[in-house]
């Protein structure tokens, strides 16, 4: 039969339309299924929605005491869904607003995510409420006049560590063009990190400085906060698992 004999038919057309009703649906379903961590893993993030997340961005309220500080963290509560949503299975943020908070804190873990970001994005990973394994547009060219700030070597070091320090540059660059999925695995113990990006390991057991106390060690424990700033992130895969038994 004709392909254009077969649309003709009323009959034919109904069932075209139910069968092409049920494959959508069918396909968003697939879309909105749970990820499926690896063994030993438990996944931080549905798939399909905001839950066990809240927005803070701890900087903008660091200063603030009292009743100031508890306002300042209500807003940033109360606007995350503006600037965060859920895309077929994705953690999406336009570059604005709140850092992607867990309810849960943690410790020593080791933590699954992929990223992908755009042009101009600045972003990162916060462990235990502490900036962070940089993520960079390592397209930049190095600026002399900023010359501890070097994107160009690509991301997943520890940019609040001190300049020149282990870790604060990753070993290689790692990152993949725009457009592709960037995979981490990170593994926090004590205060030592270790960091692989897709693949490669770009930070090998270096000591992530408490940034909020210098003289004081991380915290024992505190939430992951995916950072926004410049540009639209995705995120999803997100997978933690703690090492405490270890």
């Amino acid at each position: 039969m004709h392909p254009l004999t077969y649309f003709s038919s009323p009959r034919h057309g109904l069932t075209y339309f139910l069968f092409l009703t049920v494959a959508v649906f069918g396909l968003a379903t697939v879309r909105a299924a749970e990820p499926t961590p690896p063994e030993g893993f438990r996944a931080i993030f549905n798939g399909r929605d905001l839950s066990g997340w809240y927005g803070l961005n701890p900087h903008s309220g660091a200063k603030l005491t009292g009743e100031a500080k508890a306002a300042n963290l209500a807003q940033q509560r109360s606007e995350f869904a503006d600037y965060w949503t859920v895309e077929d299975g994705e953690l999406v943020n336009d570059g604005r607003g709140p850092y992607a908070t867990t309810e849960e804190e943690f410790g020593d873990i080791e933590l699954l995510l992929e990223y992908k970001t755009v042009a101009g994005a600045d972003s990162g990973i916060y462990l235990r409420g502490t900036p962070q394994v940089q993520i960079w547009d390592w397209n930049q060219v190095f600026n002399p006049e900023r010359p501890t700030r070097k994107p160009h070597l690509g991301s997943g070091g520890l940019f609040n560590n001190t300049p020149g320090t282990p870790g604060r540059d990753p070993l290689v660059l790692a990152d993949r063009p725009f457009g592709e999925w960037n995979a981490f695995r990170i593994r926090q113990v004590g205060d030592l990190t270790w960091v692989w990006l897709n693949d490669q390991l770009v930070v090998d057991g270096a000591v992530m400085e408490n940034y909020w106390d210098r003289d004081q060690p991380l915290p024992a424990r505190g939430p992951i906060m995916l950072q926004t700033h410049g540009g639209e992130i995705r995120w999803r895969n997100l997978f933690v698992r703690e090492l405490e038994s270890e």
